[in-house]
């Protein structure tokens, strides 16, 4: 399963679900992660089950050693062996990829300027300020934050992200919309509005946020629902060849 994202002319955005893939429990079945204990033949018919879908190349596409941090790294071609959790391009052709199970994965484009990029933003790459330091590398080579259309992508949501008050209220204090409280009355975390707070502060409104939660909907993984699963992914890519 495969929805699209709207990026903009030129640009091609979507996120994954979790069928049509060929991977077996508790990763069934298409399962995009390949560090999460999954057979690696599965892991890569599926990813070239979604490439051929989305009319990418299998070949070219960018996957981060995502870490949980706010690093960035500029790519021109798929090797990237520094860990980093935001990507950037200008080349044609070239799919950024980002893998979650309850993070946001969060892709922006300015199609004026031909450059998009992809970030995992989870609750400490969030406090960390990925997503802004993603505008920040895309603004430094030609982006316009004005320009730019983001898509935040399928998460936990604040009803079922249940945190310690503690984290809550850390994250919190640099991240003001992130404060939540969970459907049990406990503290939660909404990331995605914090997302979302970043994005209008670095001056993005082209904001458009999938209100899936990937807690509720059994159509996504979920690490805090199931522990032991697979990763969904988000994509973005300039379309045409380099």
């Amino acid at each position: 399963m495969i929805t699209p994202v709207a990026m903009g002319d030129g640009v091609g955005g979507a996120f994954t679900g979790r069928a049509g893939g060929v991977s077996t429990a508790p990763y069934d079945t298409l399962n995009m992660g390949g560090a999460v204990g999954d057979d690696a033949a599965a892991v890569l018919d599926n990813r070239r089950r979604v490439a051929a879908g989305l009319g990418v190349d299998p070949g070219r596409a960018v996957f981060m050693r995502q870490v949980h941090g706010a690093g960035v790294a500029f790519v021109t071609s798929p090797d990237l062996s520094e860990p980093v959790d935001a990507i950037v391009t200008t080349v044609p052709g070239l799919a950024l990829a980002v893998l979650v199970a309850d993070c946001a994965p969060v892709l922006l484009a300015d199609p004026a300027a031909g450059i998009v990029g992809a970030a995992h933003s989870g609750r400490p790459g969030t406090a960390a300020g990925v997503v802004p330091a993603l505008v920040k590398t895309m603004s430094e080579r030609g982006a316009d934050p004005a320009r730019m259309t983001a898509a935040i992508g399928p998460a936990a949501c604040g009803r079922c992200y249940e945190v310690p008050e503690a984290m809550r209220d850390e994250v919190a204090a640099v991240v003001p919309a992130a404060h939540a409280t969970t459907s049990k009355g406990t503290a939660g975390l909404d990331i995605r509005a914090g997302i979302a707070e970043q994005l209008a502060a670095a001056g993005v409104t082209g904001v458009r946020v999938d209100p899936r939660c990937t807690i509720e909907d059994p159509g996504l993984f979920s690490y805090r629902r199931d522990g032991r699963t697979g990763r969904f992914a988000g994509y973005v890519w300039l379309k045409g060849d380099a």
